[in-house]
């Protein structure tokens, strides 16, 4: 398979999987996690990004993230975290070598239905996991900002989360309701396989968009069914 230059265009969310090397850890307790956040908060001013998703797990974090004005801030942005986090961790345990697995996996996401089925993939990802029986209940995702338990200042609001109601307490109880309504396998093995090669996870108008900018075709599986927005 041919590997392509890496490339992210400007104002398209992508979804974003970046592991630690061989599988090991990243975070080893809450302060780890806390400066994660403060260096995501900090890129995000250097490289303007909305961040409209986000689950950081023990070895490897889930980002949804928009590149505003330039496609480069999303690798800058990647780059800078990274490096910031490796150096802290290192620094802290007194350790020594790479933290990151290498380069970070990266799928442009269509801004419809796609959109929200790749934010439900990434906040459900720590109950998949078994990190947590209840996915409100894990600290380090952004579900329980969008349900309205807390207050995340790294989290942008994506369009179809607007679209779910006009005040925020509707939107938190319409997301909370089609967040727990039941998922066909195929959408998680469809975005699975997108990640996994870097391809985009959307309907056919915005493949053909990308193929046409980009200049090579992504030779993606049909999906079975497009995932339903009700609102």
């Amino acid at each position: 398979m041919t590997r392509h230059a890496r490339q992210a265009l400007p104002d398209i969310p992508y979804h974003i999987v970046n592991r630690g090397n061989n599988h090991q850890k990243i975070f080893f307790d809450g302060d780890d996690y806390y400066f994660f956040f403060n260096a995501i908060k900090s890129a995000k001013e250097q490289y303007p990004c909305k961040i409209y998703s986000f689950a950081f797990m023990t070895n490897h974090i889930h980002l949804l993230i928009e590149p505003v004005e330039s496609g480069h801030n999303l690798a800058s942005f990647i780059k800078q975290v990274s490096q910031r986090h490796g150096q802290y961790i290192n620094k802290r345990y007194e350790r020594t070598g790479t933290l990151w697995e290498g380069r970070f996996k990266s799928s442009p996401i269509s801004t419809d239905a796609y959109l929200l089925a790749c934010c439900r993939y990434i906040e459900m990802n720590p109950a998949r996991a078994g990190l947590t029986d209840r996915p409100e209940d894990y600290k380090y995702s952004s579900y329980r900002s969008k349900i309205g338990i807390r207050n995340c200042n790294v989290l942008d609001s994506d369009p179809l989360y607007e679209s779910f109601g006009s005040t925020s307490t509707e939107r938190q109880q319409k997301y909370r309701q089609w967040f727990q309504e039941s998922v066909e396998i195929e959408e998680w093995d469809h975005i699975r396989y997108a990640i996994k090669r870097n391809w985009p996870y959307g309907n056919d108008g915005f493949k053909k968009k990308l193929e046409d900018t980009m200049g090579y075709t992504f030779e993606i599986k049909k999906a079975g069914r497009k995932p339903e927005n009700k609102y």
